[in-house]
Order: C-alpha cells, then sequence, then structure tokens
C-alpha cells in the first residue's frame, strides 16, 4: 500500500491567483474603458426621441382625423332623417295643387257631377303618386285570416262556411312600402 497519496483533490488547470491574469473579454463582461461616448449616447436618444414624437404626431393626426369622420357622419345622418321623406313630400304638393283648384272649384261651382269626376281624379293622381314611391296597397278582403298582416278588430257570426276563419270586412287597409309591412289590415272576421 502506497501511504504517501493526497487526500485533498487537486485539479489539473491551475487557476490564476491574481484577477488581473484573468482573460476578461472571454466572459463578454462590457468593459467600462469601452462605453460609448457621451455624445453617441445623446445621439441614440435624441434620435429615440424624435422617432417617438413622430409616433405621437401620426396617433394624434389620425385620431382627430377619425373623430372629425365621427362628426361628419353624424351631422349626414341627422340631415338625412330631416330630409329623408323630401321628395315624397315634393311629388305630393303637385295633388295639394290640384287640391286647392278643386276647393276653389267647388266653391264656384254647383255641378255635382263636374266636382264628383274632379275629386276622383285627383284621388287617382295621389294613388299613382304614392305607388310610384314604393307604396302599395294590401288586398285583404276574402282572404285567410293571417296575424302576420291583418289585425282583428271584431269577429262576426257568418252563415257562409267558405268565409269563415276569412276577412269579411277591411275597416283600414293595409300598405306595403318596398314590398316591406308598414301597416297592418284593420280586419273583420268571420267565425
Amino acid at each position: 500500500m502506497e501511504t504517501n497519496k493526497k487526500n485533498t483533490f487537486e485539479p489539473d488547470v491551475e487557476h490564476p491567483t491574481n484577477t488581473n491574469d484573468f482573460p476578461v473579454d472571454e466572459l463578454n463582461i462590457p468593459d467600462e474603458s469601452k462605453s460609448p461616448e457621451p455624445n453617441d449616447a445623446y445621439e441614440i436618444i435624441k434620435k429615440l426621441k424624435d422617432e417617438l414624437e413622430e409616433q405621437k404626431d401620426k396617433y394624434v393626426r389620425l385620431f382627430a382625423e377619425f373623430d372629425n369622420y365621427k362628426r361628419r357622419n353624424s351631422k349626414e345622418r341627422i340631415e338625412l332623417i330631416q330630409t329623408a321623406g323630401k321628395e315624397v313630400i315634393v311629388s305630393l304638393l303637385q295633388v295639394l295643387d290640384d287640391c286647392d283648384r278643386a276647393e276653389n272649384q267647388m266653391q264656384q261651382s254647383n255641378d255635382a257631377e263636374q266636382i264628383k269626376e274632379g275629386i276622383q281624379l285627383i284621388f287617382n293622381k295621389l294613388r299613382k303618386t304614392l305607388h310610384a314611391h314604393g307604396l302599395k296597397s294590401m288586398d285583404s278582403l276574402h282572404t285567410d285570416f293571417d296575424v302576420e298582416k291583418h289585425e282583428a278588430i271584431t269577429e262576426i257570426p257568418i252563415d257562409d262556411k267558405k268565409l269563415k276563419g276569412k276577412v269579411v270586412d277591411v275597416i283600414e287597409k293595409g300598405y306595403y312600402l318596398n314590398d316591406k309591412l308598414i301597416r297592418f289590415a284593420k280586419v273583420v272576421v268571420g267565425k
């Protein structure tokens, strides 16, 4: 047996005892002597500040542009709502003019047949004008009662079995505007 063995651990590589002997560049530790000059750091900060200001300016402009868009859109919508019926009203003014002429004619003339004919012409003109703007009346008489289109005012007993559950009288016509129901027909239903 060997008695001269050492019990301590000795590495194969020697460690430097002086820290100045250790290679600092291998550890990628920044050397304070190699830091950027104060002038370079100032330029980097100035550049970043300029870029930030440019982005802030773009943001403020975009926000202002969007705010203007919202305001303009709101104003246009209000104007549209206020003048939505203008076209229909303008076309009805001709019918109103005819009504005024008919009223004057009724005061000057006693011929009932002539007055009746004039009023009928005005009614036809009114119907044609409204029809030209998409208004269409609903034909409900003797059709099946439909809760989607009709409003039952009352039910009356009826002798004809064919008319049970059908519309036997129309109190107020229903109307469509551009094929969309705008007023239910008020009807009497047979039972």
